[in-house]
């Protein structure tokens, strides 16, 4: 499948992926497993939702968990550079025939959402309150002192056409997985736009679906102080994967799930990206390395589970990627 070409001027600037709104069925668990065991810090809440931010972050919020009836992913969030952009994707959207919408969201400035062609449902906005980072408040600390976002990995039905959706927005692709041979298909791919290895992950599988969200650390000692944690916590089953350390960005990584079962990755580690001329980085899916570069593979749950959009329909992948799964 061939490699998508690195667009520099796209249609609107998007500068980075920001937060995630996730339904949760207890949010007084959820809100507590967030905060108390994986660190992150609350800036507002009531009885139907909670707001959620890293210690570096000026943003309001770069999670939001809201009380639902049913758990599911609600939207993903990505940053514009200015208001205009809004306008500009709104454009840009009426011209391809996609689904969008301006609304009213609390803590955040004008606010279009939309339905991507693949089913993600997304908003952008450019502007969001702005609360004094703690990243000195060592006094604040808990879980493994989470201090940002930093991307999101979906699930995607029809692979490639994903990733060409978002290279046409700017979305620019620093590593991928795929098939051996000369009709080899690109089964994962990792893109970016703020300059490190991913905003975006797209993956092979039943689609729309988010498979994780990532929160950046201070060093891998964070991540393994958060194993102790959660097994002295009583969220030791809550780890699914790790900790260890991805051939694909580098990354050192512990994933884990929360009380509905949505997935988390906590991680450290990978590298610049920056350059317009940087290369993407291809992997074969049978090199182990790929995705632990220990050798260890990821379990079943890795490829199988996954958080639904709320009201989108799962359909089953264009193809099945050949992949190593642990007994």
């Amino acid at each position: 499948m061939p490699v998508p070409t690195h667009i520099f001027d796209p249609p609107f600037n998007i500068i980075r992926c920001s937060h995630a709104v996730l339904d949760v069925v207890d949010l007084g668990k959820s809100r507590a497993f967030y905060e108390n065991t994986v660190g992150l810090h609350v800036e507002d809440a009531d009885d139907q939702a909670v707001y959620l931010r890293g210690s570096e972050e000026h943003q309001h919020h770069s999670l939001v968990l809201r009380k639902a009836p049913v758990a599911a992913c609600s939207r993903l969030g990505f940053k514009v550079g200015n208001d205009g952009d809004l306008d500009k994707a709104a454009a840009f959207f009426s011209e391809n025939g996609i689904t969008y919408a301006f609304v009213d969201q609390p803590f955040q400035g004008r606010t279009l959402q939309f339905t991507d062609p693949a089913g993600f449902q997304l908003e952008l906005y450019a502007t969001m309150e702005k609360r004094p980072h703690l990243l000195r408040r060592y006094d604040l600390y808990k879980g493994c002192h989470p201090q940002r976002l930093d991307h999101f990995n979906v699930f995607a039905a029809e692979v490639q056409d994903t990733v060409d959706f978002y290279a046409r927005l700017g979305f620019r692709l620093t590593e991928y997985g795929e098939e051996d041979g000369p009709n080899g298909r690109i089964a994962a791919a990792w893109m970016h736009r703020k300059g490190n290895v991913h905003d975006f992950a797209i993956t092979n599988g039943k689609g729309p679906r988010l498979h994780h969200f990532a929160y950046w650390t201070p060093t891998a000692m964070n991540i393994l102080h958060l194993c102790d944690v959660m097994a002295s916590s009583g969220y030791l089953k809550n780890i699914e994967r790790g900790p260890g350390r991805h051939g694909i960005s580098n990354a050192f990584f512990l994933y884990v799930r929360d009380p509905d079962g949505h997935r988390l990755e906590l991680y450290t580690s990978d590298y610049f990206t920056g350059d317009h001329d940087h290369e993407p980085l291809r992997w074969s899916l049978k090199d182990p390395r790929r995705q632990t570069l220990w050798g260890a593979p990821a379990p079943r749950s890795w490829f199988e589970e996954g958080s639904p959009f709320s009201g989108q329909k799962v359909r089953e992948p264009a193809f099945v990627a050949d992949v190593t799964i642990a007994d």
